[in-house]
């Protein structure tokens, strides 16, 4: 007898039919309502009933093979008994079926892969017992399996190799009750691992499918954060490498946000980089999303009471990769997007046709049929690399709409749809860098982008006459420049450099050969209304100091400052060899 045909599984149970369990060989009830499928996915239960009921090894091997193929992409190539004169095919096995003989040969009862035509992958499994090697199956696939598959495929030989060694059993010792248990207790352990691997896959595929759902539906922190919270029960949260919180899921959230150290959060950072996995911090497990090695966030479970298990691990370490993939192609976008503003922006400051600009403002989310202004921001000492326009942008970044921002040499220019109030942005930014030295020249209204180029000029005109004025720091606006706007761009600096060698040419010459000062103190003079005590104060010379150089200034240029043409011409002298000319002739 092989099988008793009563105990061989049928092709289909009515879920309304009583069921029996596997491993309830006297045919009680089975309490749990599901259908067996849904408890046994991969029949591996109902199989184990029917091996066991076997007494001959060779219809053992045979329904394994056949239950090969419902574990995934395998087939079952051949089967083979261990016999006193070697191995042998298993009796009634396809005899079309490609030989491995030689193959299990060289193998020396271990198990191994061996060599087929047309399969990419083969592998001989050693069914063994207590006396040793039982036989083999060998099972072929077009590409290995993943872990999944080697698991089931294990726990298949394991339950054959069991069978096979009841069938033993029972015919040298079918009296011997302790062996028979030892073989149930082995029967029901691989029943035991092959429900808690089902109860693993399963959580694991709920950790899958949650953060999947949150990928199609266009991913993004607060839905990760959501989605971890959901699977884990623990409060999720993601912070940028500085420490600063970006998104929090779950009850308790701080308010306010704890502040950490500069050096305890790069520690931390250490600690947790170390590691590829999940890592505790105190009531925390952290864990790093880091592309390409660079650290773009950190995303963490509040976890005081220390109740995570292997799921919470599994899922943290998924949410993990999910956020790294978010946050890569965030950073990715952003990119894009600030190269394609600054490139836009350049080529207008430099004049660009009118109907491009206007196509390629809009594909970055830009609006230019606005009015506009430009805004021309220099801060002496500021950082060559890009922090110093960031500052620059998070200052001005007050209205809804996002200026366009580039940087040339020392300077960061703007252009932005709000004029700056007053000295607003200059208080904002001086906040920011830490030091209020620092100038700003911003335009008149641009109505269209040819006139861009026009109005970046005014800025730098607006720019220079503050940094060259006698309150360098400040906001200066072009439609402020009274008289300076007359001598702004498009003047001929030739007809300028004349003009002053007409009214300043003697005391230049004097300052040259003297190494005295006497344009400067003129300057100072005019600045001051005529003020002696100002004046004096701006030069920081003495009173008396400034009436001998005003005498002298009048000997030598024979101009009468009473005058007050004379003191005209001269004050707009004095300004252009300072703002123009850059004290300079």
């Amino acid at each position: 007898m092989a099988c008793h045909p009563s105990q061989r599984p049928p092709p289909h149970v009515p879920e309304q039919d009583v069921t029996r369990h596997p491993g309830n060989l006297a045919g009680t009830e089975r309490q749990d309502p599901r259908p067996l499928a849904a408890l046994d996915p991969h029949g591996l239960l109902a199989l184990s009933g029917t091996l066991f009921t076997c007494t001959q090894q060779s219809e053992i091997v045979r329904l394994a093979m056949r239950h090969v193929s419902a574990l995934g992409p395998y087939h079952a190539q051949a089967g083979y008994l261990a016999t006193d004169d070697g191995l042998s095919r298993v009796p009634g096995d396809d005899a079309g079926a490609p030989t491995v003989d030689e193959s299990l040969e060289e193998l020396g009862e271990a198990d191994g892969s061996v060599s087929l035509p047309d399969w990419s992958w083969n592998w001989a499994f050693g069914l063994r017992g207590v006396g040793g090697l039982l036989g083999y199956i060998v099972v072929s696939s077009h590409s290995g399996p993943d872990e999944q598959g080697h698991v089931l495929l294990s726990t298949l030989v394991g339950l054959t190799s069991a069978a096979m060694s009841l069938t033993v059993t029972r015919a040298a010792h079918h009296d011997n009750a302790a062996e028979l248990s030892r073989l149930r207790t082995e029967r029901d352990t691989a029943l035991r691992q092959l429900d808690t691997m089902r109860s693993k896959l399963n959580l694991q595929k709920t950790v899958h499918e949650t953060l999947a759902r949150v990928a199609a539906r266009g991913g993004g922190e607060d839905a990760i954060t959501q989605a971890l919270y959901e699977l884990t029960g623990l409060s999720a949260l993601i912070e940028d490498r500085f420490g600063n919180l970006r998104s929090w899921a779950g009850p308790d959230r701080p308010d306010p946000y704890p502040v950490r150290s500069t050096t305890y959060q790069a520690e931390m950072l250490r600690q947790v980089g170390r590691e590829a996995s999940p890592v505790r911090v105190k009531d925390r497990l952290i864990a790093l999303a880091r592309p390409r090695g660079d650290l773009l966030g950190v995303l963490a479970l509040e976890d005081p009471e220390a109740t995570a298990n292997e799921h919470t691990m599994f899922a943290l370490d998924h949410a993990q990769w999910s956020l790294a993939q978010e946050l890569m192609h965030m950073r990715d976008i952003t990119e894009v997007e600030l190269r394609l503003r600054r490139q836009l922006i350049d080529d207008l400051l430099e004049g660009t046709d009118e109907a491009s600009a206007y196509a390629r403002a809009e594909a970055v989310g830009h609006d230019l049929q606005r009015t506009h202004y430009v805004v021309v921001v220099h801060w002496p000492g500021n950082a060559p690399d890009d922090s110093f326009t960031r500052a620059v942008e998070r200052a001005t970044g007050t209205t809804a709409i996002r200026p366009l921002i580039t940087r040339r040499g020392d300077r960061v220019v703007l252009l932005t749809e709000a004029r700056p109030d007053d000295d607003a942005v200059h208080a904002a930014l001086a906040q920011e860098l830490g030091t209020p030295d620092g100038a700003i020249g911003v335009s008149t209204r641009c109505d269209s982008p040819d006139g861009v180029p026009r109005c970046y000029e005014e800025a730098q005109r607006a720019l220079e006459v503050r940094q060259n004025s006698r309150q360098r720091s400040g906001t200066t606006f072009f439609d402020d420049l009274g008289l300076y706007r007359i001598l702004g761009p498009g003047n001929d600096l030739r007809e300028l450099e004349g003009f002053v060698r007409e009214w300043l040419g003697r005391l230049i010459d004097y300052d040259t050969g003297h190494d005295t000062e006497l344009v400067e103190t003129l300057s100072r003079y005019f600045d001051c209304g005529g003020n002696y005590d100002d004046a004096a104060a701006a030069l920081t010379v003495h009173r008396s100091t400034l009436r001998y150089r005003l005498q002298r200034i009048r000997e030598i240029s024979d101009r009468d400052l009473g005058d007050v043409d004379t003191r005209l011409n001269l004050q707009v002298a004095t300004r252009i060899w300072r703002i123009i000319l850059g004290g300079r002739q």
